[in-house]
């Protein structure tokens, strides 16, 4: 009996982890079916006519998604050795968000509640996060993006600086006019045009003013191409290092463990 026992928790584990299988695969894409058709309920929710319509469909689902959710999740914690390690993990606490508001819904009552009952209904979005058990790849972002940020802060520390500035003579240049009323305004107005936004509710009048407003969206376009290239670099960087961190850990559900790890590297159990 405890010979099945853990060859079925052994087998619900490898169904719900992993993705190399079948069974893994069929999960994963109905799973991924439900959070995005989950999401679209909640969006369409929010559209008063189609609530006053669809009010009640729509609650009939969401309760139907409810329900599947929580027993995914029972069934996450109940798959890893150490179902606390998840619970707190990011994913888990994610997963976890996911249910709760529908469940709080039964402790608030009241006309006055009605408020409260409607914002909670908008944290159901926090769904479509579920959606990073199926990106596999989004560790490279990630490094991508960690390794990059040093320069990314300098750079717009650099911009952000050349923004004030610009700002200040274009205050001066305007004589504090024409909507550059301060100095705040004026950066406001520069940091609208560096990233060429252009919302056009200040512009430059004098011949001046607009000699400077061409500096700086010329500057835009080489601020927009920085950055990403930057983080270009990173992601290449990445890929060249890539490495198989595809192991999951059966007691905390942990991945992105190397090739040949013997040993998860958070809690320590044989992989």
């Amino acid at each position: 009996m405890i010979h099945k026992q853990k060859s079925w928790r052994s087998r619900l584990q490898e169904i719900i982890y992993e993705s190399n299988t079948m069974a893994g695969k069929a999960f994963d894409i109905a799973l991924l079916c439900a959070i995005l058709i989950s999401t679209l309920v909640v969006m369409l929710d929010s559209v008063p006519s189609l609530h006053r319509q669809y009010g009640r469909l729509f609650l009939t689902i969401e309760w139907v998604f409810t329900i599947l959710f929580t027993i995914e999740y029972i069934l996450r914690l109940m798959t890893v050795q150490r179902p606390l390690l998840y619970a707190i993990s990011f994913m888990g606490i994610i997963d976890i968000m996911a249910v709760i508001p529908s469940y709080l819904s039964f402790f608030i009552a009241g006309t006055q509640s009605l408020l409260v009952l409607r914002s909670l209904r908008l944290l159901r979005i926090f769904r479509i996060f579920k959606l990073t058990h199926f990106l596999g790849e989004i560790r490279f972002l990630k490094a991508a993006l960690y390794g990059s940020l040093k320069k990314i802060i300098i750079f717009m520390l650099v911009v952000l600086t050349s923004v004030i500035i610009l700002g200040s003579v274009m205050y001066l240049v305007e004589h504090g006019e024409n909507g550059f009323t301060s100095i705040p305004d004026s950066i406001y107005w520069g940091i609208v045009t560096i990233t060429t936004v252009g919302y056009g509710d200040i512009s430059p009048v004098t011949p001046l003013g607009k000699f400077v407003a061409s500096i700086i969206m010329l500057m835009g376009y080489g601020i927009i191409a920085v950055p990403t290239g930057i983080i270009t670099t990173e992601m290449a960087r990445a890929v060249r290092t890539r490495r198989d961190k595809g192991e999951v850990c059966p007691a905390c559900g942990k991945e992105e463990h190397d090739h040949d790890a013997r040993y998860c590297k958070y809690c320590g159990t044989k992989l």
